[in-house]
């Protein structure tokens, strides 16, 4: 008699262990069939194919593979268009019901829906749960239940649900116990995995027209010193004191559960940045067309100057300012860039180039190994003024005051821009006062719009 199957599809939470949908479908009572698809529909639009990122989800693929392989078991990994894979898979079997995790883009709940739909016309669930986030969509709210579009409330409303009370404190025991960080015990059912299945090879990155490249990328593991001094040591770029996790918990290889649960006991700081994450998320949930325009409706009216050339110097590092030129440079060659620095350069772009936030905010999403639409559409228009919660819109950075600030001895500067103090360093291409004042025009000129 053959055993019932479902099936477990792997998507932004690339591990085994405390994976929420994986736990839930390894309890289900049925055989689990791992799947990974490689979406077609995504993969398609990347220009770039030698994209780091894809890279890094073949690598990621690959040892989850050879996990499953050691527990008996295997991969089952696609190439193609979600719904077409789907529909070809049920043209040969029969399973109760696909198990996965939650994903808020709007592409991703489109596409999530038209599946569900298709696979309840073949009498299967489809069966969806949260894991990428320790809150979601309306599970922190005001007490009217409307969305905070404000960090700060949102944040202490975060801290005290997990908490269980209203006053709380980093040491007092009862976070780590809450019911929202607790691990999920996938290893208890990993015997549910199916067994002797022999699956086809994973495809290989050529197949699907990219190459592979040789990169080292950051590890899952952080010392708990970074974490321990993040307050004091995160701002300045020259230093190691952020943790490199993002690509990690962009595409779920570390359970954010785990980490919060550290950050708890280690660092309030640290433990803000990921509640940053939340918050972010659950403003794109509740106001999607953030994902098109300005979150504030009236920085609509900002007519921005849209310069392509200078465009160009600004993606290439080459404004002659060397903070906002080192952050550009460290991101063209390994695809990250530190949080403070992330700030300033966007500042540069929206409010000394006048060049809408859209142009930043999609060269980021080309660039960044941990690109994630909703924390990078959140950052851009936090920096541009237009957004949630967001920087006013005559705070107008001065690059050479954050340098003195983060990097008075230069340090990031020099490893990024070598030749800057000789005459091969270019000269400015704005001068910040002329720059600030055309900014604190053009913003006025639009919100004095009715």
């Amino acid at each position: 008699m053959q055993l019932k199957s479902v099936i477990f599809w792997f998507r932004r939470d690339l591990r085994l262990n405390d994976n929420a949908g994986l736990y839930h479908a390894l309890k289900s009572g049925f055989q689990v069939i791992p799947l990974f698809i490689f979406d077609q529909d995504i993969l398609e639009k990347i220009e770039d194919k030698t994209d780091l990122r894809v890279n890094f989800i073949h690598q990621q693929i690959e040892q989850l593979n050879t996990e499953l392989l050691a527990l008996g078991s295997g991969l089952m990994v696609k190439y193609g268009k979600p719904l077409e894979v789907f529909q070809q898979l049920l043209l040969n079997q029969t399973i109760e019901a696909v198990y996965t995790n939650h994903d808020y883009e709007p592409y991703a709940i489109n596409r999530d829906q038209n599946i569900a739909d298709f696979l309840a016309t073949k009498g299967a669930k489809f069966h969806s749960f949260k894991d990428q986030c320790i809150f979601e969509k309306d599970e922190v709210t005001k007490d009217d239940g409307k969305p905070y579009t404000v960090f700060t409330p949102y944040s202490k409303k975060w801290k005290a649900k997990l908490a269980g009370q209203e006053n709380w404190s980093l040491s007092n025991g009862q976070i780590a116990q809450s019911y929202f960080i607790k691990s999920y015990l996938t290893e208890k059912y990993f015997s549910n995995f199916i067994q002797k299945f022999l699956f086809e090879p994973i495809p290989s990155l050529k197949a699907m027209g990219f190459e592979k490249v040789e990169f080292e990328f950051p590890k899952k593991e952080v010392a708990s010193g970074i974490i321990k001094n993040y307050t004091e040591q995160r701002n300045f770029p020259a230093k190691p004191g952020t943790s490199h996790l993002g690509i990690h918990f962009r595409f779920g290889t570390i359970s954010i559960r785990e980490k919060a649960r550290k950050a708890f006991s280690l660092n309030e700081t640290f433990l803000n940045e990921l509640i940053w994450r939340d918050f972010y998320m659950q403003i794109l949930y509740h106001f999607p067309h953030v994902v098109k325009g300005p979150f504030k409706p009236e920085y609509g009216n900002i007519v921005w100057r849209n310069n392509e050339a200078e465009f160009e110097k600004f993606c290439a590092g080459k404004t002659g300012y060397p903070i906002v030129d080192a952050g550009m440079r460290e991101l063209n060659a390994t695809g990250f860039m530190h949080n403070r620095v992330r700030m300033i350069v966007a500042s540069f772009l929206t409010k000394h180039l006048l060049i809408d936030w859209r142009w930043g905010e999609a060269y980021f999403a080309i660039k960044l190994l941990d690109f994630d639409l909703s924390a990078n559409n959140g950052g851009w228009q936090w920096a541009a003024g237009c957004g949630t919660d967001a920087a006013p819109y005559f705070r107008v950075f001065n690059p050479t005051l954050q340098t003195e600030k983060f990097d008075k001895q230069l340090a990031y500067i020099i490893k990024w821009v070598p030749e800057f103090g000789s005459n091969q360093y270019i000269e400015p291409i704005v001068v910040h006062d002329f720059a600030r004042k055309r900014c604190l025009d053009a913003y006025k000129s639009a919100l004095s719009q009715k």
